[in-house]
């Protein structure tokens, strides 16, 4: 217990999108720990903001880069957190581990946190089920939507046709060699036996695996994945990959031991019965997802003036068309009306995203826009939709940090920005995977819960 309480941060986490990284951010603020996501390397100063931490992190956009721009953006970060010396990184990756060779690809970037941290054991949890994402002998599941039928991920209706990085690959062993990892799994029926699971890890680290997946079939099996992971890291400061799972895996062993008390329960418990407001004045939404749900949101948003966006005019960086949009939804917001700019998803804008960088082109181009319209009028709350539209839209905003404030709905929260600009700072700000939400969640951002 001694390094649970020497002072330093317990865990350190870089989020390589935005909305995945609140997800994570809202995982550790409700377990109980001190938490505050920046959204690039801090300074002096906003370290000092911030105060005693016990979970940092740092949104960025790996997901969405080749492997060059991933060394530029993470070396910088992993250098960071080795002066943070926290027992455990962790390189937060969506659920849905989609990602590829070209991009996102999650063996380069654990080649590169590798130079900076030396365990062998680098453990990777396959799944979280409070999203209903599960790993069952090695083969990833997901729910296709709210509510929906649990398949395999390469049987899943949005995950297999992604645009950019299609998951056709249930195995994630497989998936991962295809990114130059040699994976280990180990299947949760060993999870009862503490001794035998431990066994199980040596036994990969022996053959040489450059990782270990772990299943996660239930809530249940995160306590013995969270201790294995906890034992080794106070032997030695390590790399976790995975979804909100890692830090939910370690926050159940810790709660068992008794090191967080009663907080994190509590906390859970008061967020749960705690209730959003509505919003202070017009909303306004940005929807780059192509997701199916994100197009069901998109459509049971009543209380919305809705502008469809040209993806392909936003990608060719047509400056007239933006400045013209821009003073549109500015015009609407300005006379107190909530305003959604979504893309949309007919056959030929997907063509168009498939092309090599365009979807990067387009959710910088609407981090462009939303910088523009927050300048043009200061709201209190506003949504975006997409998790690299919300990567790229944030780092186009002079925000420094994010604190959680509540849960939308599972993987969605609701987030504090902190910023020295006066317009910016505590706007409100929900960030989403097309994945994540039920159909009303863009009413539920305006009127509350």
């Amino acid at each position: 217990m001694s390094s649970f309480l020497d002072g330093r941060p317990k865990i350190a986490f870089y989020g390589d999108d935005f909305t995945g990284a609140t997800d994570t951010l809202a995982t550790a603020t409700l377990a109980g720990l001190r938490s505050l996501l920046f959204l690039h390397v801090p300074d002096a100063a906003q370290l000092s903001a911030a105060g005693r931490l016990d979970c940092l992190g740092i949104a960025g956009a790996a997901r969405s880069m080749d492997e060059a721009q991933m060394r530029a953006e993470l070396e910088p970060v992993s250098a960071f957190f080795s002066s943070l010396r926290a027992p455990v990184t962790h390189y937060k990756i969506c659920s849905t581990f989609d990602s590829a060779p070209h991009i996102g690809n999650i063996g380069a970037a654990l080649r590169i946190w590798r130079a900076r941290i030396a365990n062998r054991f680098v453990p990777i949890v396959g799944g979280q089920p409070n999203l209903r994402r599960y790993c069952l002998f090695s083969q990833l599941y997901a729910a296709e939507k709210a509510g929906g039928e649990v398949v395999r991920i390469d049987r899943h209706p949005t995950m297999r046709q992604h645009p950019v990085t299609p998951m056709d690959e249930a195995d994630l062993r497989i998936h991962l060699q295809r990114q130059g990892l040699q994976v280990a799994g180990l299947h949760y029926p060993c999870y009862a036996d503490a001794q035998a699971l431990q066994a199980q890890i040596d036994a990969a680290l022996e053959a040489h695996s450059d990782a270990v997946l772990f299943d996660v079939s239930a809530a249940a099996d995160l306590n013995a994945i969270g201790r294995a992971i906890w034992r080794s890291a106070e032997q030695q400061d390590l790399l976790a990959i995975g979804a909100s799972s890692v830090v939910q895996s370690l926050a159940a062993y810790w709660h068992g031991e008794g090191w967080l008390g009663q907080e994190g329960e509590q906390a859970e418990q008061a967020s749960q019965e705690a209730r959003i407001a509505p919003a202070r004045g017009p909303v306004f939404v940005l929807a780059g997802s192509l997701s199916p749900i994100t197009e069901q949101q998109v459509s049971a948003a009543q209380a919305y003036d809705r502008l469809l966006l040209d993806a392909q005019r936003l990608c060719e960086g047509d400056e007239a068309y933006l400045a013209a949009t821009v003073t549109r939804i500015a015009q609407g917001l300005r006379s107190g009306r909530n305003m959604l700019a979504c893309t949309s998803a007919p056959v030929e804008e997907r063509q168009l995203l498939a092309g090599e960088g365009a979807a990067q082109r387009l959710a910088m181009a609407c981090g462009e826009l939303l910088r523009r319209v927050l300048q043009a009028t200061p709201l209190s709350r506003v949504g975006v939709a997409g998790g690299d539209t919300s990567s790229h839209a944030l780092r186009a905003l002079d925000i420094w940090g994010l604190s959680y404030v509540g849960q939308l709905s599972a993987g969605v929260a609701l987030c504090r920005a902190h910023a020295q600009e006066p317009h910016l700072d505590g706007v409100e700000l929900m960030l989403k995977g097309g994945q994540m939400g039920p159909a009303e969640l863009f009413e539920l951002l305006l009127h509350g819960t």
